[in-house]
């Protein structure tokens, strides 16, 4: 297995978007997968309001977690600009594994 980061920006004046699959979101990163969520959060603009999110996961390989992001319904619902998936090295502080 190996960890991967996964880094989206939501598109511009996308927050109702991303508060109207919120639900749907969470309940489909909880459910048992090949891909084990590590971290996950969103991360926020100047003002504090959600604008994207970051997780580390671990997975056998990237197209593990391409595959697995693909069923995200805050893909099916619009909400990324962009998603960058990047290979990860766990170094420093508290690992969850």
């Amino acid at each position: 297995m190996s960890e991967f980061i996964v880094y989206t920006e939501d598109k511009p004046d996308s927050l109702h978007v991303r508060q109207a699959a919120r639900d749907a979101h969470l309940s489909w990163i909880k459910a048992p997968s090949d891909v084990t969520l590590l971290v996950a959060g969103p991360w926020l603009d100047d003002q504090g309001d959600m604008r994207g999110s970051l997780l580390i996961v671990d997975a056998a390989d990237i197209t593990t977690v391409q595959n697995w992001l693909a069923d995200d319904p805050y893909l099916a619902a619009g909400l990324p600009a962009s998603v960058m998936i990047k290979p990860y090295k766990w170094l420093l502080g508290q690992s969850t594994k």
